[in-house]
């Protein structure tokens, strides 16, 4: 059996965020057929699991280097081959985990920092993108429009030359789109958590979800004036943010923006509510299955173009008719295969007819709630993970491990390998591949160019 790792930077417990649900269905599929290891960099919570759990904090490298040396294939999101020295250097199988873009993600999150700040926050996740880029065996990114930028930036990197493409020329072996994924099972309400339990919330009101977190590039703004019409003419409107505590991310400015545009319009816990903890992973489907409908607002910005709302796929497991904002891949999903209905940003009527027609249209909301369960199957996990499922099955280094592989230099730039060892290493590959003349010839040419 393959020893797998699966590495995560986010909390790993009873209450998980996208990246550590991620990496526990990842873990959880793989365990089926391998030896698998889930390790956080940050917080272990007491959790069952049906795989082995570790911490392992950053400078922890002893501890790290036992878990390395374990394991066959290494899975990693986020920043850890920065902060394991044995991973930056490893020779194992390293499955890179990009489908989040966070040099896009940190243009917007770090925008309220200060520009010297922003700009070292944006540069450092470029270069750890970059450094993963360079050395990964496999990438598994979120959707098509995420595989075709990343193939930009492996072309620029040299990842994308005659090796890798000689017995894969549509380059799937060495990047596959892995969408984040959702339970084939049916959800069940088990408990009431919000109608008729949260004051304000009756049995009889019309609920739109948030379902996630409040981040800066995210609009709830034009969602809560939005909201503040509608209640005008619809008395039993209510809109919830279900989680405004993330378990490792800061709380950012929007979050106080919200709650003071809401006090300011005379809405706050009236029409529009705010969830301050953390819903339980296991416990999230009893809140989405109160409401009427989902929402997603967003800014329009590069972000947006490349990101893959986690939120949604939640909306699809709970079968609600969803309102989501233009711009981005699962936009396009919501409206060619009529899951609700798409706004342009930052427009409020635009948004509030939109919310007035999936609260209030019966016949549009039936159609809807059809087409979301037609389309929920396509993202169950053991689909959406099929290709890091079939790649550890049968694990290999990239066809150009080890060949002219861009290194990284002291101050975080791109170069090429060179020394003693590097041409060493070069000449052993033209011999074995193109026979002792053609090296010669080659060798005769590099001198003849250092004249």
């Amino acid at each position: 059996m393959t020893n797998v790792l699966v590495i995560t930077g986010d909390t790993i417990g009873p209450r998980m965020a996208g990246p550590a649900i991620r990496a526990w269905k990842m873990a959880e599929l793989l365990s089926a057929d391998n030896n698998v290891a889930l390790m956080t960099t940050t917080t272990l919570e007491p959790i069952d699991a049906p795989f082995e759990l570790q911490r392992v904090r950053p400078g922890e490298d002893a501890k790290f280097a036992r878990l390395h040396d374990w394991a066959h294939v290494v899975v990693f999101q986020g920043h850890a081959m920065d902060q394991f020295a044995a991973l930056r250097n490893s020779s194992k199988i390293l499955v890179a985990d990009i489908y989040d873009p966070m040099h896009l993600e940190m243009l917007e999150q770090g925008r309220e920092l200060g520009q010297a700040t922003w700009k070292l926050r944006v540069s450092t996740a470029t270069r750890v993108l970059n450094d993963q880029l360079a050395r990964a065996d496999f990438f598994l990114c979120a959707s098509e429009r995420q595989r075709l930028f990343y193939l930009g930036q492996l072309t620029t990197l040299g990842r994308v030359n005659p090796a890798t493409y000689a017995a894969d020329p549509h380059l799937e072996r060495l990047i596959s789109v892995a969408p984040f994924g959702l339970d084939d099972s049916q959800p069940t309400h088990t408990r009431d958590v919000v109608k008729g339990v949260r004051e304000g919330i009756r049995k009889t009101d019309k609920l739109i979800i948030w379902g996630g977190g409040l981040y800066n590039w995210f609009d709830p703004l034009t969602l809560i004036r939005a909201v503040a019409q509608l209640s005008v003419r619809h008395s039993n409107v209510r809109l919830l943010f279900m989680g405004t505590k993330h378990p490792v991310v800061d709380e950012m400015g929007i979050v106080t923006h919200s709650l003071r545009l809401a006090q300011e319009l005379g809405v706050l816990n009236k029409s529009v509510f705010f969830n301050e903890s953390w819903v339980q992973f296991s416990d999230r489907q009893n809140w989405l299955l109160e409401a009427d409908a989902g929402v997603s607002t967003h800014m329009s910005h590069v972000e947006t173009t490349f990101a893959f709302r986690t939120r949604i796929l939640d909306y699809l497991w709970t079968g609600l008719p969803m309102v989501v904002t233009e711009g981005d891949s699962f936009a396009e999903l919501v409206e060619t295969q009529n899951l609700g209905i798409v706004v342009p940003p930052q427009n409020v009527d635009a948004l509030e007819h939109a919310l007035e027609r999936v609260l209030f249209d019966k016949k549009f909301v039936a159609v809807a709630r059809a087409n979301v369960q037609r389309v929920r199957a396509e993202f169950f996990w053991d689909r959406a993970l099929s290709p890091l499922i079939s790649f550890v099955k049968d694990p290999r280094h990239a066809a150009d491990y080890m060949i002219d592989r861009p290194a990284l230099s002291q101050d975080g730039k791109y170069r090429k390998p060179y020394g003693l060892t590097h041409n060493a290493r070069m000449f052993w590959h033209y011999l074995r591949s193109e026979g002792p003349d053609r090296v010669a010839k080659r060798i005769m040419s590099r001198l003849r160019k250092t004249r």
